[in-house]
C-alpha cells in the first residue's frame, strides 16, 4: 500500500505533528512526504532525514507560500493518482485540508484516528472520547486525519530520502492571503510540550490567573493551558484552549488546577501520562482520571507549591 503524508512546516522545519503522522503512514505501507510551500528546501531536506520515510516530495510555488487549503487541496488530489492513503495531522491546518481532498476525490474522510487495525480499519474516539468506535472503509483511496498524540513520534533523524520536484497547477483564485497574527509564547508551545499547568474557571478572572498559573508553569517549565470556560470568561486567550474543542494534548505531566473536569476538558488530556489535579471539590470528576489529586484550595495550594519548587 503506498502513502502520502502531508508535512505541516514552516518553510524551514517540519512540525512535530508530521513525525506522528510519519509513524501511523507506516503501520499502512511506504510512506511518501509531501512538503509544499515557497522556500521549503529546508524543511524536504528535514523530511528526507526522518526514519521510515521513502520519498519527499516538493512542491515549491509561490502559490503554496502560505499553504492555502484552496491552494493545496488540488495538488494533493492529483498526487493522489500514485497512492493509495493520504494521512494529514488532525489540526487545525490539517483539518482546513483533509476535507476538501476528501472532496475532489469524491470519497469519504475518515478523522481524528487513534490506531491502524488493518489497511482499511481504524479505530477513532466518539462521544467527546468516552467511546472508541472502529471503522472500516471501502473507499479505493483513503483521506485520514491523524491524532498526533496517539503516535510515538518518528525519529526525526536516521533517514536518507530521495527527494523529488512535483508541480500543481498553482493558484486557484479562491482565496489570498491576508495576514496572519502569530503568537511569539515564552514558554513552550502548547502541543509538544512535556509538562503543561492548566487553569480553569475557579482563577475567577484575568489577573488571578496569572499571578497563580504563570508562576507554576515558570518554575516547571511549563506550557500554560486553560478549560473552555477560563477561555470562555476571558482569563486568556482561545489558543490556550484544551478540550475536545480547542487543543488535543499528550504530555508527560498534566497539571489540572481548578479544573472540574467536563467531558470536552477530559477529551483533550486525558491520554497525558501523569495527570495531577487541584481542586476544592473532592467529588469533581477530574479526580477520577488524576493520578495524583490534592483536595485543597488553589489559593493556598499554588503558591505552596510554587515555593517548594
Amino acid at each position: 500500500m503506498s502513502v502520502l503524508v502531508y508535512a505541516e512546516h514552516d518553510n524551514a522545519a517540519l512540525k512535530d505533528a508530521t513525525l506522528a503522522v510519519v509513524t501511523a503512514g507506516a503501520k499502512l505501507g511506504d510512506v511518501h512526504v509531501l512538503v509544499a510551500g515557497n522556500g521549503c528546501d529546508a524543511a524536504a531536506q528535514a523530511a528526507a532525514k526522518v526514519a521510515g520515510v521513502a520519498k519527499v516530495l516538493v512542491a515549491n510555488d509561490a502559490a503554496f507560500a502560505n499553504q492555502l487549503a484552496e491552494n493545496i487541496a488540488p495538488l494533493v488530489a492529483d498526487l493522489m493518482a500514485g497512492y493509495d492513503a493520504v494521512l494529514f495531522p488532525a489540526t487545525a491546518h490539517g483539518k482546513n485540508i483533509a476535507p476538501r481532498v476528501a472532496a475532489l476525490l469524491d470519497v469519504m474522510q475518515i478523522s481524528d484516528i487513534l490506531s491502524v487495525e488493518s489497511a482499511d480499519t481504524f479505530t477513532r474516539p466518539i462521544y467527546a472520547g468516552n467511546a472508541i468506535a472502529t471503522v472500516q472503509s471501502g473507499d479505493a483511496k483513503k483521506v485520514i486525519t491523524v491524532r498526533g498524540t496517539a503516535f510515538a513520534k518518528a525519529d526525526a533523524e536516521g533517514g536518507s530520502a530521495a527527494v523529488e520536484a512535483v508541480s500543481g497547477k498553482g493558484d486557484a483564485g479562491l482565496s489570498s492571503f491576508v495576514g496572519a497574527e502569530i503568537v511569539k509564547l515564552e514558554r513552550p508551545e502548547l502541543t509538544s510540550a512535556k509538562i503543561i499547568v492548566s487553569g480553569g474557571r475557579a482563577l475567577k478572572d484575568a489577573d488571578t490567573f496569572q499571578a497563580t498559573i504563570f508562576p507554576l508553569a515558570d518554575k516547571l517549565g511549563a506550557a500554560v493551558g486553560a478549560s473552555r470556560a477560563a477561555v470562555d470568561a476571558g482569563y486568556v486567550p482561545n489558543d490556550y484552549q484544551v478540550g475536545q474543542t480547542g487543543k488535543i494534548v499528550a504530555p508527560e505531566v498534566y497539571v489540572a488546577v481548578g479544573i472540574s473536569g467536563a467531558i470536552q476538558h477530559l477529551a483533550g488530556m486525558k491520554d497525558s501520562k501523569t495527570i495531577i489535579a487541584i481542586n476544592k471539590d473532592e467529588d469533581a470528576p477530574i479526580f477520577q482520571v488524576a493520578d495524583i489529586g490534592l483536595v485543597s484550595d488553589l489559593y493556598k495550594a499554588v503558591p505552596e507549591l510554587v515555593e517548594k519548587i
